[in-house]
């Protein structure tokens, strides 16, 4: 199920660029994006719960990426770096069924492939930074 659900987050990943930079209307980028992968059942389903997640709480994201990486206004931002970012703080906050530890893992990962030189490490302290303050407001509840 991991690499499913891996190889799921790489085609996310990709509908979600084209959408923010071309503006196409995400469900059918998303149709052609399962299309043209091949992915089984379980993996087109996580694909379109993420997909569908993160742009609902587009607003929300792009605000939690402007409070963890503030010397990088998001609208500045590499594009993948920052669908990127919405990806993994949409599975570190909005879905409990990831643990904090993969989501970062898989960011870095999509980062390595689809991103720049820089993208690893950036996405690596941003994520870090989020969950050390995650971990901070458990301890003060």
């Amino acid at each position: 199920m991991a690499k499913v659900r891996h190889e799921a987050r790489g085609v996310a990943l990709q509908t979600l660029y084209e959408v923010d930079t071309a503006h196409h209307d995400w469900n059918a980028v998303l149709a052609r994006h399962l299309e043209e992968h091949h992915l089984p059942p379980q993996g087109s389903d996580f694909v379109r719960h993420l997909v569908s997640g993160i742009l609902e709480h587009r607003a929300k994201l792009d605000t939690i990426i402007g409070e963890i990486a503030p010397q990088w206004p998001c609208d500045q931002m590499a594009v993948i770096d920052r669908n990127i970012l919405r990806m993994a703080i949409y599975e570190m906050l909005m879905d409990p069924e990831v643990p904090v530890k993969v989501a970062i893992n898989e960011a870095v990962e999509l980062a390595k492939t689809f991103g720049s030189e820089s993208s690893r490490r950036f996405i690596n302290g941003a994520l870090g930074t989020l969950a050390a303050r995650r971990k901070l407001l458990e301890v003060e509840s």
